[in-house]
């Protein structure tokens, strides 16, 4: 490569790829979503209408850090009724009412692919299906009057008011900060199914968000409840990037200006959704302070490790991997090696590997010396990390 930020941008894209979620779980949890989906807008309420948000709609899905990690796909079930015909509590009755029924209907059918359970938690209503490892957060919502067409009002079992929030227009502001640097089933699904958006190609910014999250989700593994939530993580990297086309250069100039954008109003921390600005994404930061705390040490942390990284320019790519693996995890660094060390490996027996002035290898320049096949040791020892 020419710059030593090249190759960490290929290393961490081709490592992060490995996080995606499978094109197969994709279309099951799709396909679920829609089905549970259909089936609440045929029995529910006319004009219930159901639609992904969060990461699955927002294509920054990361695959956990631990075996029996689940994929979370969150969904959102809008009920059209107004705040003042309707207690939070009896509209999460509602949908838990309606959800409990879907899936007595499914054993009455004899079908074995649905939920193995539906627990209430604080926010939603969670569907599990253990046997793929993923579940379904569905969340109980009605129309915020106050700020159409998009806006809704969520219950929360711990909070007396109605909490604010807009995941079409968040997930529209987002779709337009990607466009900044974008490199780049219908069967029997009821009208008022919403799609899944298709991100089959990943821009600059979704790849630096996955970046992210999946350094965040390490680094918290042992400690969840402190981990800065991923609607912040993504916000914060929205808001501070500026369409670089590179991946590590991205998401350093991301790094460096996200945290401008936190508020302090009268004392209280804010970070507000881009399409409701009554939503605060740090709104536990002013309950329970440890959680900023944690938040600027990981941030710290992801700086130490790409600042590492990018002045390790010349040691080696077996010093560069070792050095990525601590800072995130071996298996998908070594895999991305491993790609990255057959595309070089591919261009030396082509003859497009080349040397450039400044002595790095490069691809892409079409002058300079050609450098001669020779076996490359740069990989793991073990081929399944």
């Amino acid at each position: 490569m020419d710059t030593i930020e090249q190759m960490l941008s290929m290393l961490l894209d081709g490592a992060v790829e490995t996080l995606d979620i499978s094109p197969h779980l994709q279309q099951l949890a799709v396909e679920r979503y829609e089905e549970v989906g259909t089936w609440l807008a045929e029995h529910g309420e006319p004009d219930w209408r159901i639609y992904p948000q969060g990461s699955f709609r927002l294509g920054t899905v990361v695959r956990p850090s631990t075996r029996t990690g689940e994929y979370d796909i969150d969904l959102v079930c809008r009920v059209l009724r107004r705040k003042e015909s309707i207690t939070q509590a009896q509209l999460k009755q509602l949908l838990g009412d309606m959800l409990h029924a879907y899936l007595r209907w499914k054993n009455r059918q004899g079908h074995t692919d649905g939920p193995k359970s539906c627990e209430s938690r604080r926010r939603c209503w969670t569907l599990e299906y253990p046997d793929h490892g993923f579940h379904l957060d569905v969340l109980p919502t009605i129309p915020d009057i106050e700020h159409p067409p998009t806006g809704i009002l969520l219950t929360d079992q711990n909070l007396r008011e109605w909490q604010h929030s807009n995941p079409i227009g968040y997930a529209d502001w987002f779709k337009r900060r990607c466009e900044q640097g974008r490199s780049l089933v219908e069967a029997k699904r009821h009208l008022n199914v919403a799609d899944v958006p298709d991100w089959t190609v990943r821009s600059t910014l979704q790849r630096i968000v996955q970046v992210l999250k999946w350094h965040c989700m390490l680094r918290f593994a042992n400690d969840p409840d402190k981990r800065p939530p991923s609607i912040l993580i993504t916000t914060l990297a929205a808001r501070a990037y500026r369409g670089e086309q590179d991946l590590f250069t991205g998401a350093r100039a991301v790094l460096d200006g996200m945290t401008s954008f936190i508020e302090n109003r009268h004392g209280a921390w804010w970070v507000p959704n881009p399409a409701h600005e009554e939503e605060n994404f740090t709104d536990k930061w002013n309950e329970y302070p440890e959680r900023r705390l944690a938040f600027i040490a990981w941030h710290r942390d992801i700086v130490t490790v790409l600042d590492d990284l990018a002045g390790l320019q010349g040691k080696g790519l077996q010093v560069i991997a070792s050095r990525m693996s601590e800072g995130f995890s071996a298996g998908p660094v070594f895999k991305s090696v491993e790609g990255y060390g057959d595309r070089m490996r591919h261009s030396r027996e082509t003859g497009a590997l080349r040397m450039t002035s400044t002595g790095l290898l490069t691809t892409t320049a079409t002058t300079g010396p050609r450098v001669r096949d020779h076996h490359f040791h740069g990989e793991h020892p073990d081929p399944r990390r």
